[in-house]
């Protein structure tokens, strides 16, 4: 009888405690990304008007892109980003590149924003808003 009561209270302690949520972490982006320039949407919109060899890149993953996307934005997920993917899609390290995902609570632009610093590339911009601060805007986009 002792053993079974020592059981339930551990078990009772640890859900008490919170140790048995199964809830992921949420995920919210830092402020700001050192060696990056932050823009919110119309930041994205003035910078596609002044730079016309700026590559978009979304780094959501499939089934986000789905929903919708920026116009002209390139699918490169962060899961697949690496030196190499990077630079089939952005040919030279100077050439200007804007990130984005879907909003504050996604982490997939800044995982991709740190690998591209990575391997070197320099003009780096964040649209921390991503997608979500897109359509919350009205912008245009696109679906599949």
């Amino acid at each position: 009888m002792f053993a079974a009561q020592s059981i339930g209270l551990i078990l009772f302690s640890v859900l008490w405690l919170g140790c048995g949520n199964t809830r992921a972490a949420e995920v919210v982006s830092p402020e700001t990304i050192p060696g990056t320039t932050r823009v919110d949407a119309e930041g994205v919109i003035s910078i596609v008007e002044k730079v016309p060899d700026l590559v978009i890149i979304d780094a959501r993953i499939t089934v986000d892109r789905k929903q919708g996307f920026i116009e002209g934005s390139r699918s490169l997920p962060d899961i697949d980003t690496t030196c190499g993917s990077l630079e089939k899609v952005i040919p030279g390290k100077t050439r200007p590149i804007l990130f984005y995902c879907n909003g504050v609570k996604c982490g997939r632009s800044v995982k991709s924003i740190n690998i591209a610093k990575g391997c070197g590339y320099q003009k780096i911009y964040w649209f921390r808003g991503g997608f979500e601060e897109w359509k919350a805007k009205g912008y245009p986009f696109v679906t599949e």
